[in-house]
């Protein structure tokens, strides 16, 4: 199947300007977000469309979407089946953009609208990429500021590619990049470090992270930890290659207190000593061994999810969609 990337542009031939926006129950979020950012975008003068990717909520979002583009056709929704998780819903909404350009952020206002024009303004001096670096408020904990920053710091050791902890996706895409991300067709999309993967010319500007409007987080422990099994193995086999190393080290662990038993039966009239020490040098080395099957399980895994080749999500309803929408994997 051949996907439609083409570039849309308004009836002057102007550059069209697309936002997706994610979401997952954020109902209290939607109309406040909508009224900031009508009251910004004019100022890029360029027009416009939003579209919200509804990840299965269970509150009012979807009505609230309804209502908006009731009231402003440029104004777009769609409704996957069911929660397929944060990076699906956005691939959704990404994959019917139209824009020449491409922004993404998240529903809760913690991604200030006002930084829509800045992110344009880097795009139009030519840079295809536009990252945002999230500077943090100075009471976020400390447990989240260095759990962030050990992640990334191993997931660029891990992957070869370098990611700041306060990159999220809150970004700007130029239709080229947008249209090689969508060729990618692998489970478990992390575009955080897809897009810094394919390369192209990039600037990052740095904003500060608003409180959020309403509700409370999505990201529980448990899908952050996820996202991170999902970034590391979609994007390196370093793992597996560090289990060879450690399975070479215990082995030669092992095979040293065998040399050691069989030295001491051979030359000495005593019993063999050590026991305690064999016992927890086989223990450490069954713990090592699970650990090892358990990452090679998660790749196993993740190549038996890839060979089914199932749709990476499913559209329920849209409003205000026109061009056709697909998950780009078939």
């Amino acid at each position: 199947m051949t996907a439609d990337h083409s570039i849309s542009q308004d009836k002057e031939g102007q550059a069209l300007l697309s936002i997706v926006i994610p979401l997952f129950n954020e109902a209290g979020n939607l109309t406040k977000l909508y009224d900031e950012l009508i009251t910004v975008l004019p100022a890029i003068k360029l027009p416009w469309e939003i579209i919200f990717s509804d990840d299965g909520s269970q509150d009012s979002s979807w009505e609230e979407i309804e209502l908006l583009h009731a009231k402003d056709h440029r104004v777009k929704g769609l409704r996957l089946s069911r929660n397929f998780g944060h990076q699906y819903a956005l691939l959704a909404g990404l994959s019917c953009s139209r824009g020449d350009a491409v922004v993404s952020m998240d529903a809760d206002l913690q991604h200030p609208p006002e930084m829509v024009p800045k992110l344009v303004a880097e795009w139009q001096n030519g840079n295809k990429i536009v990252h945002t670096n999230r500077l943090d408020p100075e009471n976020i904990s400390f447990a989240k500021k260095i759990t962030s920053k050990l992640y990334y710091k191993v997931f660029s050791f891990l992957s070869g590619v370098k990611i700041g902890s306060g990159m999220a996706d809150f970004r700007l895409l130029d239709r080229q990049v947008l249209n090689n991300v969508l060729c990618f067709q692998e489970e478990g999309l992390f575009f955080r470090g897809v897009v810094q993967w394919v390369g192209h010319k990039n600037t990052t500007l740095d904003y500060a992270c608003r409180e959020r409007f309403a509700g409370a987080s999505k990201y529980t422990l448990g899908k952050m930890i996820k996202l991170a099994r999902t970034g590391i193995t979609s994007f390196s086999t370093v793992p597996l290659r560090i289990g060879i190393f450690i399975g070479i080290i215990t082995s030669l662990l092992a095979f040293g207190e065998m040399v050691y038993a069989i030295a001491v039966k051979i030359f000495t009239d005593t019993a063999t000593p050590g026991w305690a020490s064999a016992v927890s040098i086989v223990s450490f080395l069954f713990g090592i061994l699970f650990i090892l099957l358990g990452i090679v399980g998660e790749y196993v895994g993740s190549i038996l999810i890839e060979v089914r080749r199932r749709p990476r999500f499913l559209i329920t309803e849209q409003v205000g969609i026109q061009n056709k929408i697909q998950d780009y994997r078939f």
